[in-house]
């Protein structure tokens, strides 16, 4: 068996609280108990409500978040047992990340080709004749034109920028690319444009990539295996063939598919009455159970393991799952969720 290009083992991310009472500190449970592996070459999918903890979850992957609690393995490597410049010097040579919003994610006043050079002049990749030409090379990888490389970010559409971004991401040749809503900021029209190239790249590049968004539709497309997170928890994790046919167990991910609206495959929304927990202070037993219609006593006593399903790589944490793709459309409209 390979070694897993990383690997997440019962990871908490606690994040204190500002503001509030000074003679208490609270904290915010980001992250509880994650466990996650992506393979070499493979896409992993993260879907989930805002909040949910995908953003915490990538931050961690990337070296930018220390977990409280847990074990990040990279290509084998403990990052916990390395020193911090060890562990810069490794992750920042093998982890490429694309953020949210390209605008704020790239430096304004520097020109495009400074930007892309950035990452190779910081780890001393090569000569400086080298450097130019792997600028060249990575413009050219994203469909960027050489005259754009002397102009500033403001001088570039939304879809340039976030190609700028996806270059600098790639510029170290990394193992592993984290794309954290790399569309959300986009423009309908070049939302296409940037998944495409995506899945080019990963394709071309044998990249294995984590993506992160909140819409599941997008995410089950551009994935392998698709993560559904709750309240800081995974509580699914399903190949993407099966998301696809609406085979999924857990009723939180049920919701999110019939949130989305589909020509081929109508259904009728599944209602979530209620806000968000708190995740300062979380309920008891299974996060969910305070907004979901199938919910008992039981699901308040304690947070269910891992259950396998009937495919391979997929299982779920739920005492009541939905097993009947039917009801995807079931009970929507007769039965009102608490």
């Amino acid at each position: 068996m390979t070694t897993p290009v990383v690997e997440l083992r019962d990871v908490h991310v606690r994040l204190p609280l500002r503001g509030g009472n000074p003679f208490r500190r609270d904290v915010v449970h980001a992250l509880t108990g994650a466990d996650l592996t992506v393979g070499r070459g493979e896409t992993v999918g993260i879907v989930g409500e805002s909040g949910c903890g995908k953003s915490t979850l990538a931050k961690v992957l990337v070296g930018l978040v220390r977990p409280a609690s847990g074990t990040v393995r990279f290509q084998g490597d403990d990052l916990g047992a390395l020193r911090r410049r060890e562990r810069a010097a490794l992750i920042g040579a093998s982890v490429g990340m694309v953020f949210q919003d390209p605008a704020t994610a790239l430096n304004r006043r520097l020109p495009v080709r400074t930007i892309l050079r950035d990452p190779l002049d910081v780890h001393r990749r090569g000569a400086p004749a080298e450097r130019d030409e792997r600028v060249r090379e990575l413009m050219s990888l994203v469909g960027l034109p050489p005259h754009l490389a002397p102009a500033l970010p403001g001088q570039l559409s939304g879809g340039q920028r976030q190609r700028v971004a996806i270059a600098r991401a790639l510029a170290l040749e990394p193992a592993l690319l984290v794309a954290d809503e790399p569309t959300s900021a986009l423009d309908v029209s070049v939302r296409a444009q940037i998944l495409n190239l995506l899945l080019d790249l990963k394709d071309r590049l044998g990249l294995a990539m984590v993506f992160v968004s909140h819409d599941i539709q997008t995410v089950r497309r551009m994935s392998d295996r698709v993560v559904t997170m709750y309240l800081g928890r995974i509580v699914e994790e399903a190949p993407a063939a099966v998301v696809a046919r609406g085979q999924t167990c857990h009723p939180y991910t049920r919701a999110l598919m019939s949130a989305t609206p589909s020509l081929l495959d109508p259904m009728e929304p599944i209602r979530l009455d209620g806000p968000v927990p708190s995740a300062v202070r979380p309920p008891s037993g299974c996060p969910f159970r305070t907004r979901c219609w199938r919910a008992t006593d039981e699901c308040g006593a304690a947070m269910p393991g891992f259950t396998a399903a009937a495919e391979p790589a997929h299982r779920y944490r739920c005492l009541h799952p939905v097993t009947d793709p039917s009801h995807l459309a079931l009970s929507t409209v007769s039965q009102e969720i608490p």
